[in-house]
């Protein structure tokens, strides 16, 4: 039963990792938004389910890096509080990360997309 317990409180603290993150980032808040548009649409234009995989799959490689990301940046916060040139870096590999896959989600979703708008538009 103790490990029940551990387990509990390992969820407990990464629901509170989630809600600082939703909480304090405005980049998570706007890939929630755009993540919930990606969903809607995925619906209304009847996408199949390897179709809403990949949205699924997409959302969630943005959210994670920009989960990690945080986590960097608040490492790097804690062990300095002066510019130092290789938090710089790691700071912006992160959020080049976070970019990546933001840019990967976007092919992703003109790929599932396109042909569904075009039709609808001619």
């Amino acid at each position: 039963m103790m490990w029940m317990k551990k387990l509990g409180k390992s969820f407990y603290h990464a629901l509170e990792g989630l809600k600082y993150a939703v909480k304090t980032q405005r980049n998570i808040r706007i890939h929630i938004v755009m993540a919930a548009l990606a969903i809607i649409l995925a619906k209304l234009f009847h996408c199949s389910n390897t179709e809403l995989g990949l949205i699924v799959l997409a959302i969630g490689l943005v959210i994670v890096t920009e989960l990690i990301n945080t986590a960097i940046e608040k490492t790097i916060d804690i062990i300095t509080l002066e510019f130092h040139p290789l938090a710089k870096i790691a700071k912006d590999v992160a959020a080049g990360a976070v970019l990546f896959s933001a840019v990967i989600s976007v092919i992703i979703a003109i790929v599932v997309f396109y042909d569904k708008i075009i039709n609808l538009l001619f």
